[in-house]
């Protein structure tokens, strides 16, 4: 069997053990499609959609490819319910979902029972852990060099931790764009790699070409650090002058950013009032401060003005310090196989060296 075949191959039903994570608005149909035709596995990013746009989606990756793919979700959406039904009534090709704030056992139950591989990603090992307990079938480790809201523990240190502490197969993320880190994971007893700004930087992104400009320009992994600006939890993001801005704005200025933005987002996803009081008081008992809960709806909106507006100085870039050190779009397909090419190069490398002899 080829070291690229691993457990995470069998249990998704890939070709490679190559992971595109669910990048809100960015991880669409085409690029699922794209990935999954390049033999790697895909998430589509349900948590920036609609019920009546995930149902598209789904069907024109259905449509466009005969392989499995997933969706991400979180249990804080509006829609959360209705995403749990969609994902159960197409199990015959949604293999897996991925989550962070993730559903409780019983819906976790549900998905084992329809066939459904649970997936959480986590940046810590009690949360690894936890995630277990519930039921998870796979782990997604992200080490804190990686995008979107990140933990403080780098890969290098949290997935040898995680590997010890759990029996299911660990997908290592945070950092990953080549071939030679396909194969460190390996190397460590990953089961594979999960990349999301790697395939954000692709031909099939949908990200406007304004926004992907900054993220080519970006040289120096120093511009891409954690902020709690957006949403009071650390995320990490390009430098740019809204972000700036923000952070230099006070409290009072990210107070009012954060209620336009709510306003905002209710709209864009039909959440009534009263969903979002409730969410609101659910988010207090979780332990989020009165605070952190308004500006919960900064993330996506931000992010939407750079992502799918093309506004990229108007909004904010989350992204892992690895777009520091890529400087091209490739299609999908050419960077799936460069980094296959790669790792088994590596790994073959690794087999012909020879232990240096004892001294005498």
């Amino acid at each position: 069997m080829s070291a690229l075949q691993t457990p995470l191959t069998e249990l998704l039903g890939c070709r490679h053990p190559i992971v595109q994570t669910a990048m809100g608005w960015v991880a669409t149909s085409r690029l699922v499609t794209a990935t999954t035709n390049a033999g790697g596995f895909g998430f589509l990013a349900a948590a920036t959609m609609s019920t009546a746009t995930l149902r598209d989606e789904i069907a024109a990756v259905r449509a466009a490819t005969t392989g499995p793919f997933g969706v991400n979700f979180h249990m804080f959406q509006p829609n959360a319910r209705e995403v749990i039904e969609l994902v159960l009534e197409n199990a015959d090709r949604v293999r897996a979902v991925s989550y962070g704030r993730g559903p409780d056992a019983k819906t976790i139950q549900r998905f084992k029972d329809a066939g459904v591989l649970c997936m959480p990603t986590v940046g810590a090992l009690k949360h690894a852990v936890k995630a277990i307990e519930l039921g998870a079938d796979i782990i997604t480790v992200q080490g804190g060099e990686g995008g979107g809201h990140t933990g403080s523990v780098p890969t290098t240190l949290l997935l040898p931790q995680v590997l010890d502490a759990v029996q299911v197969p660990v997908v290592a993320a945070g950092g990953f764009h080549s071939g030679r880190g396909l194969a460190g994971a390996l190397a460590f007893g990953a089961a594979g790699i999960a990349m999301g700004t790697r395939f954000l930087m692709t031909a099939e992104s949908p990200v406007p070409r304004e926004t992907l400009a900054k993220y080519v320009a970006v040289h120096d992994p120093a511009r891409i650090r954690a902020s709690t600006a957006v949403d009071g939890m650390p995320q990490r993001m390009i430098d740019n002058p809204f972000l700036l801005r923000l952070e230099s704005g006070g409290l009072l200025h990210r107070l009012f950013v954060a209620l336009a933005s709510a306003w905002h987002w209710r709209a864009h996803t039909g959440m009534s009032v009263a969903h979002m009081a409730r969410t609101f008081v659910g988010a207090l008992r979780e332990g989020d401060s009165a605070i952190q809960t308004m500006m919960a709806a900064n993330a996506p909106v931000l992010i939407q003005r750079a992502m799918v507006e093309g506004r990229p100085d108007e909004g904010v870039l989350p992204s892992g310090q690895v777009a520091a050190v890529i400087d091209s779009l490739p299609p999908v397909a050419e960077l799936i196989a460069s980094i296959v090419a790669e790792a088994e190069q590596r790994l073959a490398a690794l087999g012909t060296l020879s232990p240096s002899p004892s001294p005498a």
